[in-house]
């Protein structure tokens, strides 16, 4: 079966869970966009997908030649005005909240993750160019990229410095009339050549001669394919990598200055590239979190398509053999991906929803729950796409291992997730060492005081639908601020390392609970709205995902509590284990 946008899905979690603006735009435009990207999804994105996997992207010559079809699908994204829907209509685009666009990110990578990647970049280069570039970058790039004419890359890996850039080797020097020369060589960069755009804006971090040691002395450069005065400039892919997933998106390596220098132009200040390169990566992070939204629904549809058509066994009561989605144990898994879809789906529109927030009256308050919130989205919605592809193939069976029913190349593509723009490890460091101490914890503990509030509200709802929800939030948001008062306490008292070990099982338990509470928040929605009288079906399922939710996923936030506190005495012998 081919992807297709679960949009009424999306507009509610939009609506009542992320609180979608409705003086910037109303529910029914909102519905009216997704159904436009759900179309341009399912007819000319999802059909590529396994034509790019066959295929993948091809090196010759120093030229990139995209899988058949690609470059005709990236025009016609372009046509639609797609790249610049969230973007400043200063800049060519329409203006629209990012959490509508974050919904639309979602549709694309749930139909098509490789294709999905290239625009997600030039994205995160706007970004970067927006809040740091000079007036005179900004004049000459933002516009095409905004419109998606030409698209943008960051380069950061190198061979000896991947996660810890301070080892980073690429060199810039001045060249005299306001460029630099840059030379070096970059790897995994995504999209950093193709056929898809007459230009690519490589933003480039580089150390400068006499620079400070470490971090401190990168610098952010842009360093286009094609320079101003249409002559190509001192660059070139010089191979592809072949990996487990993502065929379809080439990811390069790039040579910088083979004669003599490539040109680029700062970007910020000197030696303070980090931080430029930090607001392209803070966007990517939430976009790569709705990558794994994007992925995990697009399995949970194929699996549960396949479950109803698949025949096996006999379920109880039943004459002949019956739909292995009439078997209790099949069920329990369909269920369990729809649960972590919807949950890590909320997760993502919240984090999205403080972005949009940030730049209103609110200001400083959400873009700290932002920070706050964004290794969360990236690193459980990464996480749980692994979780729900690897069940999808499990629900296939034996049919999931071969490749012909696509379940296994949605396994292998969201594998990459976890691991770029930071592995989940560096998103679970990032949260407990960087944003729980923000505002001296005041962030952290309102983000819990909000899913308080919502389980107060199913604790005033007396409907038995509900189930134990109620409490099993309540319980689990104990655990929480259990493991976060242990984790400020352990920063507080100079111990890190008691606070780092515990970083993954506390993010893990951080977005299971965040999580269950986004489901919550839907369920009394949904509620309310049967009880205005609608009979949307849609309405009583969202009920019965978040008591699914909170009476069988969320139960492991006891388990993760005790990890956090109890289990990072494992740091005092792991170098003997290790060893062994």
């Amino acid at each position: 079966m081919s992807y297709r946008a679960p949009v009424s899905e999306m507009v509610f979690t939009l609506v009542h869970v992320a609180g979608l603006p409705e003086a910037e735009v109303s529910r029914a435009d909102a519905e009216a966009i997704l159904n436009e990207a759900g179309r341009l999804a399912a007819d000319v994105l999802a059909p590529l997908n396994r034509v790019g996997d066959r295929h993948g992207a091809t090196l010759s010559g120093g030229a990139v030649t995209t899988a058949p079809g690609f470059a005709d699908a990236y025009r016609a994204f372009v046509d639609g005005g797609w790249n610049g829907l969230a973007a400043d209509p200063d800049h060519g685009g329409q203006g629209l909240p990012q959490l509508l666009g974050a919904a639309a990110t979602e549709i694309w990578n749930g139909a098509n993750l490789a294709f999905s990647l290239c625009p997600l970049l030039t994205a995160g280069g706007i970004e970067a160019l927006v809040a740091h570039g000079s007036d005179d970058l900004k004049a000459r790039y933002l516009q095409k990229l905004v419109s998606g004419t030409w698209t943008a890359t960051m380069n950061l890996t190198e061979p000896q410095a991947g996660s810890d850039l301070s080892a980073l080797r690429t060199r810039a020097e001045p060249a005299g009339d306001g460029s630099y020369r840059i030379t070096g060589a970059k790897i995994y960069i995504t999209y950093g050549e193709h056929d898809m755009a007459d230009n690519i804006v490589h933003l480039v971090l580089a150390r400068l001669k006499d620079a400070p040691a470490g971090t401190r002395g990168i610098s952010l450069f842009l360093v286009p394919k094609v320079l101003p005065d249409g002559s190509p400039n001192d660059l070139r892919c010089s191979g592809l990598e072949h990996k487990l997933g993502i065929h379809a998106s080439p990811t390069c390596s790039m040579a910088f200055g083979d004669n003599g220098g490539a040109t680029g132009w700062l970007i910020g200040e000197e030696n303070r590239g980090l931080a430029c390169m930090f607001t392209m990566m803070n966007a990517a992070r939430l976009n790569v979190g709705l990558q794994g939204v994007g992925v995990a629904e697009a399995a949970t549809q194929r699996a549960l398509a396949y479950a109803h058509e698949r025949r096996q066994g006999r379920a109880p009561g039943a004459a002949e053999a019956s739909p292995i989605v009439s078997h209790a144990d099949v069920q329990r898994t369909l269920l369990t991906m729809k649960a972590y879809t919807a949950a890590a789906r909320g997760i993502c529109y919240l984090t999205a929803a403080a972005l949009d927030a940030a730049r209103g009256p609110e200001g400083q308050g959400a873009s700290d729950r932002a920070s706050l919130l964004t290794p969360v989205a990236k690193a459980f919605s990464t996480d749980i796409a692994n979780a729900v592809t690897s069940m999808g193939v499990q629900v296939h069976g034996g049919m999931g291992f071969v490749e012909e029913t696509g379940a296994a190349q949605l396994m292998r593509d969201a594998r990459i997730l976890a691991i770029y723009e930071g592995t989940n490890g560096i998103q679970a460091i990032d949260l407990t060492s960087r944003k729980l101490p923000l505002n001296g914890g005041a962030t952290v503990r309102a983000q819990i005081a909000a899913m308080r509030r919502t389980a107060e509200g199913l604790l005033k709802n007396a409907d038995p639908a509900f189930g134990h929800a109620a409490a099993r939030l309540r319980a689990g948001i104990e655990s929480l601020d259990r493991a976060t008062s242990h984790q400020l306490a352990a920063l507080a008292s100079n111990r890190p390392e008691t606070a780092l070990a515990g970083a993954t099982p506390y993010l893990h338990l951080f977005g299971l609970v965040q999580g269950a509470a986004c489901l919550a928040t839907a369920a009394l929605a949904a509620r309310a709205a049967l009880a205005a009288g609608e009979t949307d079906p849609a309405h009583r399922a969202r009920i019965a995902l978040a008591r699914f939710f909170a009476e069988n996923l969320l139960p492991a936030a006891s388990g993760l509590e005790i990890e956090v506190i109890d289990g990072g005495a494992f740091v005092d012998e792991a170098a003997l284990v290790l060893a062994q």
